[in-house]
């Protein structure tokens, strides 16, 4: 397998533009060395202070150390299902019939492998790995941390063959050094795309700039790998309301953010316009805050800043996405989380916004961040679909180790 990386046709003329309008609103700088949110609807003097770390070091202590008092019980981690992945090769009769959709696997918390359409009977469709952390605690060390409460639902061996790896930040429960080490090893081996500011990470992991791509928000590249069919797609990456750091002195000092995959499909090529792959279009959120709800006490008021980049990607990409991966889960305490991370009315509202066809939700059932109870996230998330009238199912959660199959193009 052979892999190569070149910017999109659009790239270029965009980067102009963007760079004759000057240093962009997420740099705080000249150069791209720290960053912050550039909206209203993002407010740091929210996030959690030396007064809320100090009110919270009981609780915080308690799910360092994994202590019996703040994990779920066996009877809540029983009712999330875990099944060894078949990647939607399991059922030989579907298979051809799966060929032209789109294939998503839920490997837990925010890490899904998905692959995209076939365009060749017996060949596969590009492969992408979204956030793979397969270590048991999401820390520096695996020695204190939040330790998993459901395990992976296989090892990175059984990971099939992939083409990108893909990393919305460096926060350990998206960016794992293990994970990374093993899969960016492999032979043939996949290419990686991160934020900015991750460079000298890679670089510490001995993989080449040729094979390590960090992106600013709207960076696009086109990605040719010779064992898929249709061989080529593009990955840009987009913005979201976050924040970055894996110690005391990094805060802010990488980027963050969502991606969007889309296929590349010939237009010269000589099959029919029956047998010719869909051209599919995924999100992947990432880790990202929608509100900053200013009380623990209730949700805020309707006319709360909401953050813009969500519909200005639904308007970028404005025939929608036939399929989202979108975060529901490590919302509360609400004033400390809600900058940062959606809770499930926020969730709804983001994939309205990037006008999504379905979704699944995700950043639920594998460690316990917060407070909330371990099956409230995807409890609220089908309570707010039926506010918002959204079809049952369009949005929903699947079992971690669970492919799910996604229709191209439809309403």
């Amino acid at each position: 397998m052979s892999i190569e990386v070149s910017e999109t046709p659009a790239q270029v003329s965009a980067r102009e533009e963007r760079q004759k309008a000057g240093q962009p609103a997420h740099w705080l700088h000249s150069k791209p060395t720290e960053f912050h949110n550039p909206w209203p609807s993002f407010r740091s003097n929210q996030l959690p202070g030396f007064k809320d770390a100090v009110t919270m070091l009981p609780y915080m202590f308690n799910m360092l150390t994994n202590s019996s008092s703040v994990l779920p019980d066996k009877e809540t981690v029983a009712k999330i299902p875990i099944q060894k992945p078949t990647w939607g090769t399991a059922d030989s009769k579907l298979v051809a019939e799966n060929a032209q959709k789109i294939k998503a696997t839920w490997l837990g918390h925010a890490c899904f492998l998905v692959e995209l359409p076939s365009a060749t009977s017996g060949v596969r469709g590009p492969r992408i790995l979204f956030d793979p952390v397969f270590s048991d605690r999401c820390s520096p060390n695996q020695w204190m941390g939040p330790k998993r409460y459901t395990p992976p639902p296989c090892s990175l061996e059984d990971i099939p063959e992939i083409d990108a790896i893909v990393i919305s930040h460096n926060h350990y429960d998206h960016m794992d050094t293990t994970s990374l080490t093993n899969l960016l090893a492999r032979t043939p081996a996949p290419h990686v795309f991160a934020p900015l500011g991750n460079e000298s990470y890679f670089e510490g992991l001995h993989i080449p700039a040729s094979r390590a791509h960090c992106l600013d928000w709207w960076d696009a590249r086109r990605v040719t790998s010779s064992a898929a069919s249709p061989a080529a797609f593009d990955i840009t990456f987009t913005p979201g309301q976050h924040f970055t750091g894996r110690g005391l002195r990094d805060r802010f000092k990488s980027l963050w953010g969502g991606w969007v995959v889309e296929s590349v499909v010939d237009s010269s090529s000589s099959q029919s316009a029956d047998t010719t792959t869909p051209a599919a279009r995924i999100y992947f959120g990432g880790d990202t805050g929608y509100r900053s709800v200013p009380s623990d006490t209730d949700d805020g008021p309707d006319t709360l800043p909401v953050c813009p980049a969500f519909k200005q990607i639904g308007a970028h990409f404005a025939s929608g996405f036939d399929f989202a991966m979108i975060p529901i889960g490590a919302y509360q305490p609400r004033r400390a989380m809600s900058p940062v991370h959606c809770a499930p009315r926020d969730s709804v509202a983001l994939f309205q916004d990037i006008r999504a066809r379905r979704a699944l939700g995700m950043h639920w059932g594998a460690w316990f961040l917060t407070t909330e109870h371990a099956l409230e996230p995807p409890r609220l998330l089908k309570e707010e679909c039926k506010k918002k009238g959204i079809e049952e199912g369009a949005f929903g959660v699947c079992g971690i180790g669970e492919t799910v199959v996604f229709e191209v193009g439809g309403v």
